[in-house]
């Protein structure tokens, strides 16, 4: 289709209030140079490095305001599409990149007719006529899964940004909006958009000889607030509603025998059906037996027990999710101190989208005397502080063993599970730092925490803690430092 031919299109369902803005966009950057000169080259080679990290390579991406693609040429994915309102633009992106698609359109009147798996803003809400349409018209090309990553400029450098197109460095740009981060906050939240994370990155946004990679990697993490670009990450807004799922409750046993009957008692069912797993692990007692009993006593319910092939606690979650058929998968600790009954709230949690990985929190309530000691409490609030940090969202407990997400994205977790490595004997980890890589939102809820009244832990306080302390800086440069 040719320029002429689409370019009306966008205009004709402009509304007169941004149409005069739009026009000057378009008349600008049609006459404008179409390549960038080396400073923009190289900060757009910094940008595509974090999309790389935030987009999943088999994702279907929509870039919006892709100009002459160069950011999109960068972007490594299945299926890569852009739009502007500079047929110019659109023409030289054809020719940059022959296997993807262009259109013609404005973020304002935006319309394709398919969904994609990620929509990428870079630079372009602070070009926008209107910033909340533009985000409100996304959600004509999303699905429930689909992921907004946007990244716009911090207000703090609006000074060095005049330095820089007095000296021929910053490409001159008609005049912008200038977006404060609770701005694009508030503005994805009115237009039904719920913020994952929000992070700062950039220090040092030209290339300075390698010097600017060791700063933007190293540095800039500990100083975010003085970073260049501000990324936002979101997601729809789940409808109203409380969805039909089957739960399969995965409940990892070693020395439990104790316990195995009460978990079976106390465990409601939950959604459209409720399947329980045990995974017996070794066990020196009679916890398998035990199992193969209950199992026989509650013949009325799906109950199945399983012997897990390795060691450790998280061999046995995975081979009990392996097996798993329900659509919500949740772990419950065979010990019970966190309580079954408290699973209902889980399953509400996820069955009505507000989440997508729910995460246990045993800090918030007051606790059984003997349940957590003061150094275990120490240590796991310290944690919560770090993780918060490192991942971009607020994560008070990362070592609760309640953890519930949906069964496709345990699925998508599994297959991106070489980024870390298998590291995590627990799986708490595993599944945080996984669930963090796919974006997922994460959403504490808190329990009440019970004192064990069978068997003992299977914690050890130094040996895990030095444990957990090296998988969090193993992570870190995957996550944070990278």
């Amino acid at each position: 289709m040719s320029k002429e031919a689409e370019s009306p299109g966008w205009e004709s369902s402009a509304t007169e209030l941004v149409l005069p803005h739009l026009r000057r966009l378009r008349s600008h950057f049609d006459a404008v140079p179409l390549e960038s000169n080396w400073a923009s080259r190289g900060y757009r080679a910094m940008l595509a490095r974090y999309y790389n990290l935030l987009i999943p390579p088999e994702a279907s991406v929509l870039e919006v305001g892709c100009g002459s693609g160069e950011l999109l040429a960068l972007i490594r994915a299945r299926r890569r599409f852009g739009v502007d309102l500079s047929p110019v633009r659109i023409e030289a992106a054809r020719a940059r990149l022959p296997g993807a698609e262009f259109r013609v359109q404005a973020g304002e009147t935006l319309a394709l007719g398919e969904t994609f798996d990620c929509i990428v803003l870079s630079d372009t809400l602070n070009l926008a006529a209107d910033a909340q349409g533009v985000l409100a018209r996304l959600h004509a090309v999303s699905h429930p899964g689909t992921r907004v990553i946007l990244n716009f400029p911090s207000a703090l450098w609006r000074p060095l940004f005049t330095v820089g197109r007095w000296l021929g460095i910053k490409s001159r740009e008609p005049q912008s909006n200038w977006l404060a981060t609770s701005d694009v906050v508030n503005l994805l939240r009115l237009t039904d958009w719920n913020p994952v994370r929000i992070e700062a990155r950039v220090l040092v946004p030209i290339p300075l000889l390698g010097l600017d990679r060791i700063v933007n990697r190293w540095i800039a993490p500990v100083f975010a607030p003085l970073c260049l670009t501000v990324f936002a990450i979101a997601r729809p807004r789940a409808p109203d509603g409380i969805r039909p799922l089957s739960v399969s409750v995965v409940i990892p046993a070693r020395n439990e025998a104790g316990n195995i009957e009460a978990a079976v008692r106390r465990t409601p069912e939950l959604g459209s059906g409720t399947e329980i797993i045990f995974v017996e692990g070794n066990s020196s007692d009679n916890t398998w037996d035990e199992m193969q009993r209950v199992a026989r006593l509650f013949s009325g319910r799906r109950i199945v027990c399983l012997r897990q092939p390795g060691v450790g606690k998280y061999d046995a979650v995975q081979a009990g999710f392996a097996r798993a058929t329900g659509d919500v998968l949740m772990i419950l600790d065979a010990d019970l101190t966190v309580p079954p009954e408290e699973l209902p709230k889980f399953h509400e949690a996820i069955a009505s989208g507000r989440a997508e990985f729910i995460n246990g929190v045993r800090l918030v309530y007051p606790m059984d005397d003997e349940a957590m000691p003061f150094l275990n409490l120490c240590a796991n609030k310290a944690f919560g502080l770090i993780f918060s940090w490192m991942l971009g969202q607020p994560v008070k407990d990362t070592l609760c063993g309640t953890k519930v997400l949906s069964r496709e994205n345990y699925a998508r977790i599994a297959a991106n599970r070489s980024y870390f490595g298998n590291f995590d004997p627990f799986g708490d980890f595993d599944l945080l730092f996984g669930a963090a890589k796919l974006n997922l939102e994460i959403v504490d809820l808190p329990i009440r925490y019970r004192e064990r009244t069978y068997g003992s832990t299977k914690i050890h306080r130094w040996g895990h803690g030095w444990l957990l302390l090296r998988m969090v800086l193993v992570a870190a440069r995957k996550i944070k430092f990278v």
